[in-house]
Order: structure tokens, then C-alpha cells, then sequence
């Protein structure tokens, strides 16, 4: 595993124990017992396990040495320590009747962290989330995902919420979603991508949706070599994660069974990027590092200053400098029929403070030329007024969205005299996908990054002109382009009423090898 580049893992469950294990007949005084005196059963669905007693020093001491093991004898840099609810399970058959079930938790942790050692990437699973503050770099914070939307037979179906299922690990992963480079990096569960489940490609693309919105911890568990082809593709494109946590719009206000639908980023190219000062920076420096890094600077601090609200850094997504700034938002239909889902105005409201220096928020200006509006999953390009204008305030986004289906909706300012990158099929940020502009009046250049092999199409805006004056060069090679779609204005003839055409969306399909050849990932346009 270390020879591939990667770290090694290890799932372990250290407080757990099997009823007819060795441990469990060898040891009967280290289980906790109800207060009956029975075994305290786990609760966990279709297995009775066993809890061992934290308060007892005996077994503190045992799962210190196997988690020693685990780390020093065997090398492990990661592990996953699942069922930690079990050390705190309820009852009277306990060492120490003085310590609580919450002390009991902490206990544990601090035993797991003692012997893991500062350097381990901890994942706490099946744990109480207040006393894994401190102790976890990642934890779990939705329930078991599941091969069905909805929990299916022999387990109740109307039990939504904590039963193995996408629908119950979708719903705490955007509950939760505030919890993740605060406290830790969220772990949502694994996106299941095989055949073999009962989940369809656009449900499987609504989690990887959510995942890549909240930036959680992207986990798979398939056989990669058995999964289709369009299922990987949907997982490439909320690669790498991007390290910026949306705004849930409407956690405390959701209308269907609890599930919020409208999550929020910014993208913008404001914030400085991520400067590794050091040799260790640049050799471990990667995708995970890098949203890593970026976490940790919008993270809260004791010893840093009070942030300001608006400047919401953390929900910010860092794009090359000339990107700007823009909204992307996400909508859902968790309804089980198609619905026409719409985006609230307040939603859209894009723009600087001017007077708070890099807050993001509701500027006083209005954009004349009003906005692009690119849907990423659809492919969809439109048009919209400025909806601080009077007649964005009549405007009305919105979209008919299959059962379970979510959309990403990005919205960039137009700008008549200079061309500009609206988004790609490759990486559901468009704009992360990018690792440097350059652009003028009459040329737009773009380098994407070029770090593993993608296949997708870009979409570009240029102003007004000539169509057989535009070249467009992928890799330093002439391409073909195809006009995508016309771009207005929100000034209309007098004579026709009809809407001034401003530029137009070209598509140019590119394919990028990704072995750091020269120009590969390169785009340049002239016109």
C-alpha cells in the first residue's frame, strides 16, 4: 500500500465484542451488563454484540495494546474505530457505577487517541457526537447508507431516519453539514456505485452531489474494476473535494419529511490560495491535502480573531485569480414524483460588500448585463436578469427535476467585452477544475489541472463576434468548436421587441491525458 503512495487503513471496532468470542468467555467481567444483569445488547441491526467496560482498567489497557499494534507493529496511519457507542452502553453491570455514560465515551476516546498518537487520522464511526470534539480528525455523521433510497425488507420502511439507507445518510449528511471543518472532516458513508443495488444513476448522482457540496469525506467501497463506466463518472466529478462546506438555505425550514433542498457555495478567485511554506508541505501536498489545508484556514480558532459573518471563507471555494466570483447553488426534489423545484430570489443574490472589504453578500450594484446561468449536471445553459434589477425581481428560477433528482446551478455575471470560462462537464465546482486564466479582448487562455486523465467539454463565453474569426487550439492542436447557445442582453429594440444578443457559448470538447505533457489541459481561444 505504501509503495502505491497511499496510507494504510485499518477498520477496527475495539469496544465491540462478539458474544461467543474468545474475549467474551475469557472475560465476562469486562461486559456491561443491564441492569438485570444480562448482557447489554448493542442495538445493532441483526447482530447482538457485546459492550466492554471503559471504566474498567483492564480494559482500557487491552484495547491500548491492540490499537499499538495496529499502529506500531503493523503500520497503520489510518483507522476507522467503529461501534465506539458500545463502551457507554446503558446499565448498572460496571466497574466504576461513579463514572457517567458521557465520561465513559470520553474515556474511550482518550484511551484510542493515547494509543494512536498525534500523527493517526482517526475516524470516529457509531460515536456520540459531543465527545468526539477534540479527538477524531473525521467522524461519521449520517447514518449507514444503504443499497435502496429507502430502507427496504426485513427492516421497517417507515423508519427514515437511522436505518441503513441513501435517503437517511443524504439527510444527516446536509443536517450536518455545518459540523465539517469545524469539528472535523464529516464522513457521510461510502457512494455506492455498483449494479448490483437498486439505486439509479440519477440518485447515485444526487449523493455525489451532496458529498461534493458539503465536502465530506469521499469514501468508496465497490469493486472499482466491476463498476460501469457512467457511474464512475458521476464520482470523477465531485473530484478532488474541494475542502468549502455549503450554506444549507434551508435546514430549519425544510417542507418534505425533514430533507433540506437548496444548498449554497461561492466560488472566487478573492481569497489567497494555499501556501505550503515548507519541505514536508510539498511532499505529502496532494488533492486531500490541498482541501485539507483549505479547511484548516476557514476553520474556527480560539486563538485566531472572531471572523466576520459575512465573509464566509469557509463556504467559499478557491478558484485561480480572474475567475471572479460567483454562486452555485444546488436543488433537489427528495419527493417521489417529478416536481418544478425553484430557487428562492434571496438565493441568487450575488456580489461583494464594498464596504466590508472581501465579505461576500448582497452588493448595491447591479450587473446591467445581467447573469449565466449554467446548469452542470444537464448541461443547460440560460440566461437571467440581475435579480436585484426590477426585472430580476419578476424573474423566476426554477426547474423540473425528476424524482430524487439534484441539480448544480451556477451563476456568473456577464460581461460584454471580455470572454469568460462558464463551467465544464469534468468538476461539479466549475471552476476548481482550472489552474490558471488569462484573458483580454480578443483571447481567453485556460490551463485545467492535468494531474490525472478526464474526458469531458468546456463551455466558454465570447463576446460578439465573427463565428469564422474565433480558433480555438486544445494541447497547442487546432479543435473544433460548436456554438452552444446565444447569450442577451437585457435591453431590447424598440422596434422589434426583441432581446440584443450580447455574445455567444461555444463547446469545445477536450480530453486531458494527464501525464504532464506540454499544453496538456490547455484551452486557448482567439477571436
Amino acid at each position: 500500500i505504501l509503495a502505491c503512495g497511499m496510507r494504510p487503513g485499518l477498520w477496527m471496532a475495539p469496544f465491540a465484542a462478539d458474544k461467543h468470542s474468545k474475549l467474551a468467555t475469557q472475560h465476562p467481567d469486562w461486559l456491561i451488563r443491564n441492569d438485570e444483569g444480562r448482557l447489554a445488547n448493542s442495538s445493532y441491526c441483526g447482530k447482538f454484540f457485546c459492550g466492554l467496560d471503559v471504566t474498567n482498567p483492564h480494559v482500557r489497557e487491552y484495547v491500548y495494546s491492540c490499537i499499538r499494534r495496529a499502529v506500531v507493529d503493523w503500520g497503520y496511519t489510518v483507522l476507522k474505530i467503529d461501534f465506539l457507542y458500545a463502551s457507554c452502553l446503558k446499565g448498572n453491570g460496571k466497574y466504576d457505577l461513579s463514572i457517567s455514560r458521557a465520561q465513559a465515551m470520553t474515556l474511550a476516546l482518550q484511551c484510542i487517541r493515547s494509543a494512536a498518537g498525534p500523527d493517526v487520522y482517526l475516524i470516529g464511526c457509531g460515536c456520540p457526537i459531543g465527545p468526539g470534539i477534540g479527538y477524531v480528525d473525521a467522524n461519521r455523521i449520517s447514518a449507514d447508507t444503504g443499497p435502496t433510497f429507502y430502507p427496504e425488507f426485513p427492516l421497517p420502511y417507515w423508519d427514515n431516519g437511522t436505518l441503513p439507507s441513501l435517503r437517511a445518510m443524504i439527510r444527516n449528511s446536509m443536517s450536518r453539514a455545518p459540523l465539517g471543518h469545524r469539528w472535523w472532516h464529516n464522513d457521510p458513508d461510502c457512494l455506492l456505485l455498483g449494479k448490483t443495488t437498486k439505486l439509479t444513476d440519477i440518485q447515485v448522482a444526487s449523493a455525489a452531489s451532496v458529498v461534493g457540496m458539503t465536502s465530506g469525506m469521499l469514501l468508496l467501497s465497490d469493486d472499482l474494476t466491476k463498476v460501469p463506466h457512467e457511474r464512475m463518472e458521476i464520482v470523477s466529478k465531485i473530484f478532488p473535494i474541494t475542502g468549502a462546506t455549503a450554506i444549507v438555505l434551508d435546514l430549519h425550514s425544510t417542507k418534505y419529511e425533514g430533507l433540506p433542498t437548496v444548498l449554497r457555495l461561492w466560488c472566487t478567485d478573492r481569497h489567497d490560495p494555499v501556501i505550503y511554506n515548507n519541505d514536508k508541505d510539498k511532499e505529502i501536498m496532494g488533492f486531500n491535502h490541498e482541501a485539507t489545508m483549505l479547511a484548516r484556514q476557514a476553520s474556527f480558532s480560539p486563538d485566531s480573531e472572531d471572523p466576520i459573518p459575512s465573509k464566509r471563507v469557509r463556504n467559499c471555494i478557491h478558484v485561480p485569480k480572474g475567475m471572479g466570483t460567483w454562486t452555485a447553488i444546488s436543488i433537489s426534489n427528495w419527493k417521489n414524483e417529478p416536481s418544478l423545484s425553484r430557487v428562492p430570489r434571496s438565493a441568487l443574490l450575488p456580489g461583494w460588500k464594498e464596504d466590508e472589504g472581501n465579505s461576500i453578500g448582497e452588493s448595491e450594484k447591479t450587473n446591467a448585463d445581467g447573469f449565466h446561468v449554467f446548469s452542470f449536471w444537464s448541461g443547460d445553459y440560460s440566461w437571467m436578469p440581475d435579480p436585484r434589477s426590477e426585472e430580476g425581481k419578476k424573474y423566476e428560477l426554477r426547474k423540473l427535476l425528476k424524482s430524487h433528482e439534484t441539480e448544480i446551478i451556477h451563476l456568473k455575471p456577464v460581461n460584454q467585452t471580455l470572454p469568460d470560462y462558464i463551467g465544464s462537464t469534468i468538476h461539479f465546482s466549475c471552476g476548481y477544475e482550472v489552474r490558471q486564466i488569462d484573458r483580454s479582448s480578443d483571447h481567453l487562455t485556460v490551463q485545467l489541472r492535468n494531474d490525472f486523465h478526464r474526458l469531458g467539454s468546456v463551455y466558454i463565453y465570447i463576446p460578439r463576434a465573427k463565428l469564422e474569426q474565433v480558433e480555438v487550439t486544445v494541447a497547442g492542436k487546432d479543435a473544433v468548436f460548436q456554438t452552444y447557445a446565444n447569450t442577451p442582453s437585457s435591453a431590447t429594440s424598440s422596434t422589434n421587441n426583441q432581446t440584443r444578443m450580447v455574445g455567444r457559448i461555444i463547446r469545445v470538447a477536450i480530453e486531458i491525458q494527464g501525464d504532464q505533457s506540454p499544453n496538456d489541459g490547455e484551452i486557448n481561444v482567439k477571436f
